[in-house]
């Protein structure tokens, strides 16, 4: 997704939920300013679903739970909440009515899809916000100019470790206890040469 600030006047959270809520669209706030997170590249949707996908065929035996882009995470440090564009978790999910808007409060695993236009906002400001969700265990970075994705596993409040993937190797998602094949998240994608 890029993220565009659509607006440079300072609005109120009040004032965002009512505008959010009537938008069409998907808009994020982060001190007083609104942010539209435009569409994505055919290539950024296509793997956003793949590894929806790919979660899904792992994790619904275990009763585990799969979001797409359109749930509202709960991020204490940016409030009041962030699109991912997957999440998900294993065990019950946890929600927060907020206004007229249902957040999700407890994902393990928050993916992004890195856009040129975002990949230094979801490397830096938005894990640091997302690093402020008690329950998030693993952040997952996947590009869309190769194939390479950056897994980053939180091992204490002030320490995450960070491993990089590309194709033919597999990812362990520790949280969900399942694995990825690089190969197989990248199904479908032609890279420009």
């Amino acid at each position: 997704m890029s993220a565009i600030p659509i607006t440079s006047q300072q609005m109120t959270l009040e004032e965002y939920l009512e505008f959010d809520y009537n938008a069409e669209g998907r808009y994020e706030y982060f001190d007083g300013e609104v942010i539209e997170m435009s569409g994505g590249s055919p290539e950024h949707s296509l793997l956003g679903s793949q590894i929806g996908f790919l979660l899904r065929r792992e994790l619904n035996p275990k009763g585990c739970s799969v979001y797409n882009s359109e749930v509202q995470i709960k991020v204490p440090a940016k409030l009041p909440y962030c699109y991912g564009d997957v999440s998900a978790l294993c065990g019950q999910p946890i929600y927060e009515d907020l206004g007229n808007q249902r957040l999700l409060l407890n994902p393990t695993l928050i993916v992004e899809v890195l856009s040129p236009s975002t990949e230094k906002y979801d490397r830096d400001k938005k894990f640091k916000a997302y690093k402020s969700i008690e329950s998030l265990r693993e952040y997952l970075l996947v590009s869309q100019e190769e194939k390479f994705i950056t897994l980053y596993t939180k091992h204490s409040e002030k320490f995450w470790f960070q491993s990089e993937y590309v194709g033919g190797e597999t990812l362990r998602l520790e949280s969900l206890e399942c694995d990825l094949n690089i190969d197989e998240i990248y199904q479908g994608i032609v890279f420009e040469s």
